[in-house]
């Protein structure tokens, strides 16, 4: 593993995240676009904090505009939250396949999060955390979005499976 970087002042280590990972509420506006369009824009976002782990930041289903959602077969389970079900989002000519996740039936611990929805930033045109534009967690596995806030380094990259 790389050496843990020390956060400077107004920032969160990854490091410092717990496992079983938390859920909290967030602050600040985020927003999320695709293809030239806003599909969802709220202040009511809530997000995971996990070890090693950016953010991953999920969006009430009332601030997304499902329209552009279509639900897909795939699945995937995790540990601490439930079986994940995954969205293709589409804005007039343009796709982006499982590109979008929820937990319908998470568990207890993690009852906040049902149906709101988490997005793959590598997927989308932009995303936003407050007035910054956030970048994607390297390697798409757990979809977090990296901010000037948070500092690693990240698990998620090449060479990262084992840490």
């Amino acid at each position: 593993m790389s050496r843990r970087i020390e956060p400077g002042p107004g920032q969160e280590s990854v490091w410092d995240y717990p496992r079983p990972p938390a859920l909290e509420p967030v602050s600040e506006r985020i927003r999320v676009l695709f293809n030239g369009e806003t599909i969802a824009d709220t202040t009511n976002a809530l997000r995971i904090l996990e070890t090693s782990h950016p953010p991953t930041y999920y969006l009430p289903p009332d601030d997304v505009g499902m329209q552009h959602l279509e639900r897909e077969s795939r699945t995937s389970m995790c540990e601490y939250k439930g079986r994940a079900i995954y969205y293709t989002v589409a804005v007039n000519d343009k796709t982006a396949r499982q590109a979008a996740w929820a937990y319908p039936s998470p568990r207890p611990e993690y009852a906040d999060l049902q149906d709101h929805i988490s997005f793959y930033a590598s997927k989308m045109g932009a995303c936003f955390v407050g007035d910054e534009e956030a970048h994607a967690q390297e390697g798409d596995f757990y979809g977090g979005w990296v901010t000037d806030s948070v500092v690693g380094p990240f698990k998620g990259g090449p060479g990262t499976i084992g840490w």
